[in-house]
Parts: structure tokens; C-alpha cells; sequence
């Protein structure tokens, strides 16, 4: 849950970046010059911050598959276990009631 939120800031930084840059570039009185270069800047940031996201989104989607498979794993060994013990009591009860049929 903790990594969603990561994920969701992540989000929430990256466009507020977006917007920010783009009111400047919008309310700035620089030359277009100074502007495209801004915007480069801007761009590579962003850039770079979507490549961090997408390793930080990569890293959660990697611990979920872990966690679960540890779950399936330990699901399967339970069932297991459950369908063991079944066999063995009916092997149990199938031998008692066949003493009682010989007595």
C-alpha cells in the first residue's frame, strides 16, 4: 500500500512540474530563445523524473509478485498438509470399520 502512495506522489509531483513550467514559460518576459531552452530543461526534468517513476512503479510491481507467490506458496503447502491429513483419517476409519466387520 505504502509503494501505491509512492507511485500516486510520484504522479502528483510530475504533473504539478508540468504545470508549473508551463505557467513560467507562459507568464515569463524572456525571448523566445530563453524560453525554448527553459523549456529543454523542463523537458529533460521531466524526463528524468518519469524514468525515476518508472523504476520506483517497477520495483512495487516486483514486490507484489513476490509476495504473491510467497502466498500461493504457502497456500499450496497448507492444502497440502489438509488433503494429507484427510487420506490418513479416512485410511484410519476405513481400517476400523473394517475390524468391526470381521468381529
Amino acid at each position: 500500500m505504502a509503494d501505491d502512495k509512492g507511485v500516486s506522489s510520484g504522479w502528483a509531483f510530475l504533473a504539478g512540474v508540468l504545470i508549473g513550467a508551463a505557467a513560467g514559460l507562459l507568464l515569463a518576459p524572456q525571448t523566445g530563445r530563453k524560453s525554448r531552452e527553459q523549456l529543454r530543461r523542463y523537458a529533460r526534468q521531466a524526463e528524468e523524473n518519469l524514468d525515476d517513476l518508472a523504476e520506483v512503479a517497477g520495483d512495487a510491481f516486483d514486490k507484489a509478485m513476490d509476495k504473491g507467490r510467497e502466498f500461493i506458496e504457502d497456500r499450496k503447502s497448507v492444502l497440502s498438509e489438509a488433503l494429507e491429513a484427510g487420506r490418513e483419517a479416512m485410511q484410519r476409519e476405513r481400517d476400523r470399520l473394517s475390524k468391526g466387520k470381521k468381529s
